[in-house]
């Protein structure tokens, strides 16, 4: 493994991205397993693996070039799917989780990766990284495949608190308009707001609210505001950016996960039901994967912590080796960016309401726009 001091003798080359190895339902196998194929594609990215040490230094010797990419930092104690946000908070000192945020914390990594609980990961997010000046409530924000010409939309919150009254959902407006920007090459996101329709009387008094907010600080936030939005506009060509609350967020990407799955299923059973339908399935072979491999959940998989001084990527707790690649390309991407120092910029200017309209914001977007990659 490599040592503390020689990997940060070539810190200025090099981005380091911090991993609970713990977390997932899988085990640390499929978590290094996913980190071996990331670190295979780009010579750059070197990690700090969280966990057992005697465990994960078997593992990753296994892995061919994998050992002097790896620093390993032993904690032993592990945070499960069914632990309470509460009792991790209270005793999460020590495991995995803790150590993985805590190296972004230190500095010694950008972004920390993890397959864990969910409730407990952002708990102990808001614990170790703090929220940023300013953010009431972080939001969790996933990319979503869509018909736009970037081929993602952003959306949030998906699951990070469930409740958001109007100032929160302009948090997001403004936060998910600086990810779409940075990590979809978009200089003016437009955003929707999600409700039970696209009618301005609809929906409940903060949403009715947020709308105006959303809509008063279009310009200042370099955004297009498309006003209401409904769950058929969540994969469609409206908007690139759609807000909502953490509940409603939630549920809509369980039930599109689900949705793909099943279409996945259905197809499988369609294309076996006859020699003939089998044939036709080795014609379409090609046209199949391309439709597999784009509705895939574990292709886009990672949600990013949005609104704390740390950026944090949150992989599925089911994710296989495909699933943890994905997400730490995600990371890679995100810290070769700066998004996290941009993002704090953008929300320390744009919703300071001391600044004179149009140009704190101003700086904020040139910010967001400076270095921009696209993410996928």
């Amino acid at each position: 493994m490599t040592s503390r001091d020689d990997r940060k003798a070539t810190d200025a080359d090099r981005v380091v991205i911090s991993v609970d190895a713990m977390g997932g339902d899988r085990g640390p196998a499929a978590v290094v397993a996913g980190i071996a194929a990331s670190a295979t594609k780009n010579p750059q990215i070197h990690f700090i693996l969280h966990g057992p040490e005697a465990e994960l230094e078997k593992l990753v010797a296994k892995k061919k070039g994998l050992p002097e990419r790896v620093t390993l930092k032993n904690a032993e104690g592990v945070v499960s799917m069914d632990d309470k946000p509460s009792q991790v908070m209270r005793r999460g000192k020590g495991t995995s989780m803790w150590s993985a945020l805590e190296s972004v914390r230190d500095g010694d990594a950008t972004v920390a990766v993890s397959c864990g609980n969910t409730g407990a990961l952002m708990a102990l997010s808001m614990i170790r990284l703090r929220k940023l000046p300013g953010v009431n409530r972080p939001a969790i924000a996933i990319l979503w495949p869509s018909r736009n010409p970037q081929g993602f939309n952003v959306m949030l919150d998906v699951g990070a608190d469930i409740r958001a009254d109007a100032q929160d959902l302009l948090q997001y407006a403004h936060m998910g308009a600086s990810y779409a920007r940075n990590g979809l090459h978009l200089d003016r996101p437009r955003v929707g707001l999600l409700n039970v329709g696209t009618e301005e009387h609809k929906g409940r008094a903060e949403l009715k609210e947020a709308h105006d907010l959303i809509r008063a600080s279009a310009d200042s936030g370099s955004y297009d505001f498309v006003g209401f939005v409904e769950g058929g506009d969540i994969p469609g060509r409206r908007c690139d950016v759609i807000v909502t609350d953490g509940f409603t967020g939630n549920v809509a990407l369980k039930t599109g996960e689900g949705t793909a799955s099943l279409i996945g299923d259905l197809l499988k059973e369609a294309f076996a039901y006859s020699p003939l339908s089998r044939i036709a399935s080795l014609l379409a072979l090609t046209s199949l994967s391309r439709l597999k491999k784009r509705i895939d959940p574990r292709r886009v998989n990672g949600g990013v912590f949005l609104g704390l001084n740390g950026t944090v990527v949150k992989s599925h707790g089911s994710a296989d080796a495909t699933g943890i690649s994905a997400a730490v390309k995600l990371a890679f991407q995100l810290a070769e960016t700066g998004f996290g120092e941009r993002l704090a910029a953008r929300v320390a200017t744009v919703l300071d309401e001391t600044d004179p309209p149009g140009v704190a914001s101003g700086d904020a977007a040139a910010q967001d726009a400076a270095g921009q990659k696209d993410i996928n």
